[in-house]
Formats: structure tokens, C-alpha cells, sequence
């Protein structure tokens, strides 16, 4: 299942919203759509998404005061941000740049100049991600020698995080028997396979839960497991709490 990017819109005017909604939703992107600034608020309280597109001129909160709130709060202030405005004076224009705004489009804008903004943005969001936080998860490059049989072991089980490999598809893709592949494993972590491939799916839903995902099915899903009553009960016993609870015990960090 191909996970959709979540934009969040806010925007007060109701024919320009549904075009914006439409537009995004064709080209593959996820919309939550929202019609001030105080509710975009109280969604984020809940909720997250990969980048935020608002209105600048509004009734009860404009664009820029929308800004200056998101971006104090821990858990959203990294997450790219777009305006759309009308209003073409610099005093405006230089005052969201200087508060953190991430680009802006000015009306009447052609639709593809707004979907290559957010595009480009989160394109560059990934590629700063990927060069500042090593992951074994996005490694392409199998290595087979002695030293790195963990490396290699975990590249596999990264490119098959949703299939249902086994052991003896591991060891057929490493060289070397099902025999030989347990011995390794138990030699360099003292688990067996199994344990080892189960929690190895674990760290990766614990990674996307701290990167912010909190739909369990989407974890399961993503991970690989049998079932949702599956990876719960995994999931308990690996981390000592449920998928629920962790979820929250990170919301109250932030």
C-alpha cells in the first residue's frame, strides 16, 4: 500500500480550497482541508502532515499568526510551510520570510507552480533527513563479508520489510544455508531468526511512530505483520507498552 503524502490547507475561501483539494488529491497527495487558523490549531494538537499550505489574508488568525504558532510547537515547527497571498507588498512579503515561512505563491498562480513548490520542498525536507540521520533502512548496497553480515542481514530485511520472507528466503540471499544463517544470527545477537526478523519490523515502526505516524493499521501494514492483534501483542512484549500508549508517552514529550 503506497503511503500518501498529508497536506494540510487552510484556506477560507471555499471555491479556491475545493480546486486547491482537487488538484493535490490528483496528483496523489492526501488532503485535510481546513477554514482558519484556529482549527488548524486544534487539529495539530492531534494530527501532523508532511507540509502546511495556508491562506494569508483570514478572518480570526491570518497566515503569518498561523506561522508564529505552529512554529513554537515542538512537534510541527520543522514541517514546511506555504502561503498564499494576494497582497504583493514587500513590508509583508520580507516579514514571512524573516518569521520562517518556507516559500509563498502569489494569486492568481498556475495550479503546476504550486504542486512543483510543494514538491520541491519536501524532496529537499527528505534529502536533508536521509544525509543528517544514517539508516540502515534506506541502504541499497549488500555487502557479504564476515564483518558485515549484520549490515547485510539488515539490508534484506529492510528491501522485504511488508513480504513474508523466511528464513530460508534470507539465507537464500545471503549464500549461505538456513542452518549457517541461524548460527550467525545467534553468534552476533543471541536471538534466534525469527526474533530477530520480528524485532528488527518493530525498531522500524517505533522509527516511523517517532517521525510521527501514529495510525497503527498504517504501522502494520508498513511492517509486515500477519495481523493487527499480531504485532499489538509483539509489540508489547518488545517495548514494554502498547503501540497506544507509546504513541501518547511520545505526544507528551513534545
Amino acid at each position: 500500500m503506497k503511503f500518501k503524502k498529508k497536506i494540510l490547507l487552510i484556506e477560507d475561501d471555499l471555491n479556491l480550497g475545493g480546486s486547491i483539494v482537487e488538484i493535490f488529491r490528483m496528483s496523489d497527495f492526501d488532503v485535510d482541508w481546513l477554514k482558519s487558523g484556529p482549527e488548524a490549531l486544534i487539529y495539530l494538537k492531534k494530527n501532523t502532515c508532511a507540509i502546511i499550505i495556508s491562506d494569508f489574508m483570514m478572518p480570526h488568525m491570518n497566515g503569518e499568526e498561523v506561522l508564529l504558532e505552529i512554529r513554537k510547537q515542538t512537534k510541527h515547527n520543522t514541517i514546511p510551510f506555504i502561503i498564499i497571498t494576494a497582497n504583493l507588498d514587500e513590508v509583508i512579503k520580507y516579514s514571512l520570510l524573516k518569521n520562517g515561512i518556507n516559500d509563498y505563491i502569489t494569486k492568481p498562480f498556475e495550479t503546476k507552480e504550486l504542486i512543483y513548490k510543494v514538491r520541491n520542498l519536501l524532496d529537499f525536507q527528505q534529502k536533508i533527513i536521509k544525509k543528517l540521520t544514517p539508516d540502515p533502512f534506506s541502504k541499497v548496497t549488500i555487502k557479504l563479508s564476515e564483518t558485515d553480515f549484520i549490515t547485510s542481514l539488515n539490508e534484506i530485511l529492510s528491501q522485504n520489510l511488508k513480504s513474508k520472507i523466511d528464513a530460508n528466503g534470507l539465507a537464500t540471499k545471503l549464500l549461505i544455508s538456513k542452518s549457517t544463517l541461524d548460527k550467525k544470527i545467534r553468534k552476533h545477537t543471541n536471538k534466534n531468526t525469527s526474533q530477530y526478523r520480528r524485532e528488527f519490523n518493530l525498531d522500524y515502526a517505533i522509527k516511523l511512530i517517532n517521525l510521527g505516524e501514529t495510525n497503527i493499521q498504517h504501522l502494520v501494514n508498513e511492517t509486515g505483520f500477519n495481523s493487527f492483534s499480531y504485532f499489538s501483542t509483539s509489540f508489547k512484549s518488545y517495548v514494554g507498552m502498547s503501540a497506544t500508549d507509546y504513541i501518547k508517552s511520545i505526544k507528551v514529550k513534545d
